[in-house]
């Protein structure tokens, strides 16, 4: 089978994570830059990271990489890349997203009609053709531009893959499923440990703590562009891929999952979601505050998205809010608190410095994940 360059965009700060998780999928990574991993892969590996992949934004098949300065040079350098060996001559092929950083050429729009132009140019040639139909299945190109240098490639998956096809009640201001999944990973939880999360919204964190703990693939229950690709990746291997996800549920997990809003009708859309990703049944869902959290066990995570105020008239709340944060985490034995917020004030009304503090822009809101260490548990004597 032939191998192809696969490229996956994460969040920035989380490539580690994520390339963690390729590695763990078997793929031998060869590039590593801000916000996108690359690795070698065959028509399996595009099903089965497009399947698998928890932190992953999309996954991309890299085309070609060239160097541009002008759009003589961009035009030229489209059309040398072979794309009658990824697109078929019914195929629809259209640039749905340019970005440029750090380059001469900045205009997506601009990047966009010129590298179409270049494709049909390069078709034209090869298919023998003055027109393309265009009503085969769809090819969307994604083109990045990098201090000059040009990165081509064609999008696997379609809708991003935060999109899981669990959530359609969304709180005020939801966490991504995937930065919720690479967050959760940059803890020491482990599905025997407990984990709650005070300000739950629509249930990411405890949704996607419970898919991990289930083994629930994050793709196995939506579809990717790459299915159509009868051309690159054969049917047969997307079922197979699919089936391999099957086989590795854990239905019944022992967990302690717990996920609590203040807001009754956000809990009841949180229990919703938890149902259509299949593990309602693994989360404890309470309309309660942050100032009622206890629990009578020891060396549990909160894992949670509080409020930052995006509102002025919000922002008044805030000292109150992570003061009680601070009232209720203290009042935990033992416990660890995993906060992601834009709030600066956090760790002063939280009561504590915390041990480590990563910056992570969610969105284009520039947050920080703080990190409050609790004791670890004894080691358990083997019987």
């Amino acid at each position: 089978m032939k191998t192809f360059q696969l490229i996956v965009p994460c969040h920035f700060g989380m490539e580690a994570v994520t390339k963690r998780e390729i590695f763990d999928l078997g793929y031998e990574i060869t590039k590593v830059e801000d916000g996108r991993i690359t690795f070698e892969g065959d028509g399996e590996a595009i099903c089965r990271a497009n399947v698998f992949l928890r932190t992953a934004e999309r996954v991309l098949l890299q085309v070609g990489r060239f160097h541009a300065e002008t759009f003589d040079d961009l035009f030229e350098g489209i059309k040398a890349l072979p794309w009658e060996e990824y697109v078929p001559e019914d195929g629809k092929f259209w640039v749905t997203k340019a970005s440029s950083i750090k380059s001469k050429l900045f205009s997506p729009s601009d990047i966009q009609s010129i590298a179409k132009k270049a494709m049909v140019e390069r078709m034209k040639s090869h298919y023998h053709l003055n027109w393309f139909p265009e009503d085969g299945a769809p090819y969307p190109v994604r083109i990045f531009l990098m201090k000059d240098e040009v990165t081509v490639a064609l999008d696997t998956s379609g809708d991003s893959l935060h999109k899981r096809g669990y959530r359609t009640l969304s709180s005020k201001a939801p966490i991504t499923e995937t930065l919720a999944a690479a967050l959760i990973m940059l803890t020491p939880w482990k599905k025997d440990r407990i984990l709650v999360d005070p300000f739950c919204g629509s249930g990411t964190f405890p949704i996607e703590a419970a898919m991990m703990a289930a083994n629930i693939a994050p793709g196995m229950n939506r579809s990717f562009t790459a299915e159509q690709w009868t051309n690159l990746v054969d049917k047969k291997t997307w079922y197979e891929t699919v089936e391999e996800a099957r086989e590795m549920i854990e239905p019944n997990p022992s967990v302690d999952i717990q996920g609590f809003d203040i807001d009754g009708a956000v809990v009841k859309a949180a229990r919703e979601n938890a149902k259509r990703a299949g593990v309602d049944h693994l989360i404890h869902f309470q309309q309660r505050a942050v100032a009622d959290l206890h629990h009578p066990k020891k060396y549990g995570f909160i894992i949670t998205n509080p409020p930052y105020g995006e509102r002025l008239e919000d922002k008044e709340d805030l000292p109150y809010l992570y003061t009680q944060i601070g009232d209720a985490y203290r009042a935990l034995d033992s416990w660890s608190l995993y906060m992601i917020t834009s709030y600066e004030d956090a760790e002063k009304y939280v009561g504590r410095k915390a041990d480590k503090n990563r910056k992570i822009y969610n969105g284009m809101i520039k947050t920080y994940f703080y990190q409050f260490m609790g004791p670890k548990p004894p080691k358990r004597t083997q019987p």
